[in-house]
């Protein structure tokens, strides 16, 4: 099996099967995984052929195996990938994941989706006003400007008083997560995230890791969703600064060990607040 890159966990893929490994002593979100793949709609994620735990010379490993669905990547930003297939991609991937808002738990299902989860999103007015406080608390050097908290706090205070968990989402669903052959969608992977939630919480990362074709792939999700173009920017630049405001205070925290996060985060903080990045392709602007 030859060895794939990810950041969080030991990937091995085969001519069949996939496995992921980690150390137990980590993160338990593959057993959430685990507890929720063999319950998902058919066909939406690969199958699980095996998993449990292995006690090797460097300790316990907890460790999943996966059937290998055909395809590929597309990958962070659809890299190489033209505007027709973009598209077709988008349209599917909307499908399926309505399918998954749409669908049923059953067995322990719901519960593994109800377990609580520290996942960085967006909860509620009052928590990313505080996370915009928290953050610049942590900030003892002063490396954020202070116009980019102000702007952090100024989506706060536009944000819904709180977000409703009333279907299951996925969390987690940028394009390094979907697997393609063509111009159509075969799986979507990584369950560890997954949640009760809104749809806006997956529609936020289908559309900002569209990279060039961010501004189809939003009338895409508007369309299939009949939701106002309007609506769904503000819905996804509200997750944006829930997720950029824990990370970069979390990388904070650890300087040493997370600067090429910090760094990262910033950048991604003044594409933001300074470029306007759900608003500068609309005639209105921001509100």
């Amino acid at each position: 099996m030859a060895a794939a890159e990810s950041s969080s966990h030991h990937v091995y893929v085969g001519s069949d099967a996939v496995v992921k490994i980690i150390d137990a002593g980590r993160h338990s979100r593959l057993d959430r995984e685990i507890a929720l793949v063999p319950h998902l709609p058919a066909g939406l994620t690969a199958p699980l052929l095996a998993s449990g735990r292995c006690q090797l010379e460097t300790g316990e490993v907890r460790y999943a195996c996966y059937a290998r669905v055909p395809g590929s990547a597309p990958g962070m930003g659809m890299p190489g990938t033209d505007s027709a297939t973009a598209l077709t991609l988008a349209e599917e991937a909307v499908q399926r994941l309505s399918g998954l808002h749409g669908w049923t738990p059953a067995g322990h299902a719901e519960q593994t989706l109800g377990e609580p989860l520290d996942h960085g999103g967006f909860v509620s007015r009052a928590a990313l006003l505080a996370e915009g406080e928290n953050l610049a608390a942590q900030d003892r050097d002063g490396i954020v400007p202070r116009h980019l908290l102000d702007g952090l706090t100024a989506i706060a205070q536009r944000a819904p008083l709180r977000a409703r968990a009333v279907v299951r989402v996925h969390a987690d669903c940028h394009w390094g997560n979907w697997l393609a052959s063509g111009p159509s969608v075969t799986a979507l992977l990584d369950f560890e995230w997954a949640r009760f939630g809104e749809p806006a919480d997956d529609w936020f990362f289908l559309a900002r890791f569209s990279g060039t074709h961010r501004e189809a792939v939003l009338d895409v999700i508007a369309r299939a969703t009949t939701t106002s173009p309007e609506t769904l920017r503000a819905q996804c630049e509200v997750r944006e600064a829930a997720y950029l405001a824990s990370d970069l205070r979390a990388a904070l925290e650890y300087p040493g060990t997370r600067a090429a996060m910090a760094a990262d985060r910033l950048r991604g903080l003044e594409e933001l607040i300074d470029g306007r990045s759900w608003w500068r392709h609309t005639a209105a602007g921001r509100p």
